[in-house]
């Protein structure tokens, strides 16, 4: 979207896949993220990411985007503790859930960004680091009008498909079938990325994917959730 500064030149404002919601964030929520953001917690201040570093050993790398309240990511991380994940989320409530939830299980495994996560991988985050990305029921941004402001664009696939290792995995489930027959064809005109299924064919639910609120909520109204399987060539 263009839009003009004070001396009338044009400037390009990036289109948002999300809105910054913070929710209602209780008194204990607050005390949680001042407490636990210094261990958990990365700066947003765009310096390049050494995965290796921030986790303290050399281990594989799965980025979850916008992973909402955090059960699915948490799940993941417990059941898969020589892995590394790193959270993406904007909303801060459900971040605070998370660490909490993390610290708790003591869980060393796990490190959260609250930030845009387009800019993340834009430019923070290695080429050919990630063994993962998962995106779990993004925002189908029903309307049209808003079509723009899905995060499955060709250009943000060919970001991740760049930031993938060899053998790496996109993987992105949506309850949405709008939604999903885009997508399909989107990441199917990456040429980094294949499909695991074949040309057109979504995947058998993953037994690994935690069953999310957003699914049960998708299931509840009678929705087919999709899942999209693309492995880096």
């Amino acid at each position: 979207m263009n839009t003009e500064d004070d001396n009338g030149t044009m400037m390009m404002r990036q289109v948002r896949s999300f809105v910054r919601r913070q929710g209602r964030m209780t008194e204990g929520q607050r005390r949680l993220l001042e407490q636990l953001w210094p261990r958990y917690g990365i700066a947003n201040d765009n310096t390049p990411l050494d995965l290796d570093d921030i986790f303290g050993r050399a281990a594989s790398h799965v980025v979850e985007i916008g992973f909402g309240m955090g059960g699915s990511l948490l799940q993941m991380a417990e059941a898969a503790q020589e892995q590394d994940f790193l959270g993406i989320e904007v909303h801060r409530p459900g971040i605070a859930r998370l660490l909490r939830a993390v610290d708790e299980r003591r869980l060393t495994n796990v490190r959260v960004i609250c930030d845009d996560a387009v800019e993340v991988f834009r430019h923070r985050i290695a080429d050919a680091s990630l063994s993962a990305v998962h995106l779990f029921f993004p925002d189908p941004w029903p309307k049209k009008r808003h079509h723009k402001r899905r995060i499955v664009q060709p250009d943000f696939v060919a970001i991740v498909a760049a930031r993938l290792q060899r053998g790496g995995v996109l993987h992105m489930a949506t309850d949405w079938e709008a939604y999903a027959q885009q997508a399909m064809a989107v990441i199917s005109a990456c040429p980094l990325l294949h499909n695991r299924f074949g040309a057109g064919c979504f995947a058998p639910r993953p037994e690994g994917r935690p069953l999310t609120k957003f699914e049960q909520r998708g299931q509840r109204l009678g929705h087919d959730v999709r899942d999209l399987l693309f492995e880096k060539r």
